[in-house]
């Protein structure tokens, strides 16, 4: 189809966000920092991404040990301030590996992330899906859809892809590896929350371990149809209420439009079956009903772009620092994918020491890219490396790094490859982002979170 004679609106703009989840939306909030116009587009009517539409924990903030550091700072710490001064987030133990997550109301972060995203330099445009891209020098027209008008395209100098799925890599002829192609793709999930849970009946009848026990006896027992025999049912900030990470959905590719329809049925399917589960074998569960199921069925991993760097099991294994270092990292390995023996459990290796990982710049540039940037789940990793560096906490981290990056580009009139990456660090750790391990034990308590 021939765009350019359909286009009903033309926009520039300096830098362009595809994608306003957690990493775009803080990508936006960093680049709008600069002297610059920004323009973020997302398609659906909301910001968020995955920690509004499927999740309410953000998790990567410390690290998983007995003596936690927290080792992700700067904008990220904003968008859970917001949350805290009116009571919409408490810390979560960690029960699950992954240390201890920051948990929040999902709906009021909704409206959370349209505050901070309310900037003189940015402007949002939602409902607003990216269908091509052509190249015009050193610039790139990308072409959406937008609901009830047509066709548009913005033009713009610098573009950072967290659209998830690295669409615009996609378009741009941009390389990447396609989960599942050379490793086992991660499962999906339909996440959902129910009302009416006594908590207290739960955890005095058990709580996780006789979750756990019971799980694993109607699995292998056959007399629920559950997908898997662990899974987790964590308390929420609304009173009585809990979400769960129990549905798997394996074998299906996420790309693909009639597979990803029978994904998203077989999530919703799943879902009833475990409130038939929860109901029937849970104490504290007897009354509940499902309120709420995620927007859409969680998507783990799709395509990985191949970087100016991946990064590996070994970098993650071994707590790897390197010199142009972003971020830090210190979750495990947490592999979701269908096990050999016909079950469906996640796979756990761990960061030695409760120690961290330096992630490096060069996993957020396309290779041979001048003027583009990843962010979020479709940065460059290895398949075991992504299931480490996956959490919100890091991808927000992703974003904050790529949106300074593409202001800097644009002041020194460099590539994304080329700029200083000691000024990039210096930007970051004066927003308060953290690279190096601090020696400070973290307050973890469920109210230990205050103005980080």
């Amino acid at each position: 189809m021939n765009f350019t004679s359909t286009i009903l609106k033309k926009y520039k703009t300096d830098i362009l966000i595809i994608g306003s989840g957690s990493a775009g939306s803080i990508a936006a909030m960093a680049a709008a920092q600069g002297k610059y116009k920004v323009t973020l587009v997302e398609r659906y009517g909301f910001p968020g991404g995955t920690s509004t539409q499927m999740l309410d924990t953000f998790y990567g903030f410390f690290t998983p040990s007995d003596t936690p550091k927290k080792i992700v700072g700067g904008l990220p710490d904003k968008v859970v301030n917001e949350l805290n001064k009116t009571g919409d987030i408490f810390l979560r133990p960690n029960t699950y590996g992954a240390g201890t997550g920051v948990n929040y109301n999902p709906e009021k972060l909704k409206q959370i992330w349209d505050q901070l995203l309310t900037h003189k330099n940015l402007e949002v445009y939602y409902h607003t899906t990216l269908v091509a891209v052509e190249k015009i020098g050193e610039t790139s027209v990308c072409i959406f859809f937008h609901k009830g008008i047509g066709f548009f395209s913005i033009t713009a100098k610098r573009v950072i892809d967290a659209s998830g799925d690295a669409d615009f890599c996609h378009w741009a002829g941009i390389p990447y590896e396609k989960a599942g192609d050379m490793e086992p793709a991660q499962s999906m999930t339909t996440s959902f929350r129910m009302a009416n849970v006594d908590l207290e009946a739960y955890e005095k009848a058990g709580g996780k371990k006789m979750l756990q026990e019971r799980m694993t006896e109607a699995y292998e027992s056959g007399s629920h149809p559950l997908p898997r025999k662990e899974g987790s049912a964590h308390e929420m900030c609304q009173p009585g209420c809990i979400s769960t990470i129990a549905v798997k959905v394996v074998d299906l590719d996420p790309l693909d439009l009639e597979q990803m329809t029978q994904a998203e049925k077989e999530g919703r399917r799943q879902a009833f079956v475990f409130e038939n589960f929860f109901r029937a074998e849970v104490t504290g569960y007897q009354n509940v009903k499902i309120i709420g199921l995620s927007h859409q069925i969680g998507v783990r991993e799709t395509r990985r772009v191949y970087g100016e760097y991946r990064l590996t099991k070994e970098d993650c294994m071994s707590a790897k620092q390197f010199k142009d270092k972003v971020f830090l990292c210190g979750a495990p390995i947490e592999d979701h994918r269908k096990s050999d023996h016909g079950g469906s459990e996640t796979l756990w290796q761990y960061v030695p020491d409760g120690d961290s990982y330096g992630v490096p710049y060069r996993t957020l540039v396309p290779k041979n890219s001048m003027n583009t940037w990843v962010a979020g789940r479709c940065f460059s990793a290895t398949h075991d490396a992504h299931a480490s560096c996956r959490s919100m906490a890091q991808t927000m981290s992703m974003g904050q790094a790529a949106g300074l990056a593409a202001v800097l580009s644009l002041d020194a009139d460099q590539d994304a490859i080329n700029i200083d990456i000691e000024k990039l660090q210096d930007s970051l750790i004066r927003l308060g982002a953290i690279l190096q391990m601090p020696d400070k034990v973290a307050d973890t308590s469920r109210n230990g979170w205050v103005n980080n």
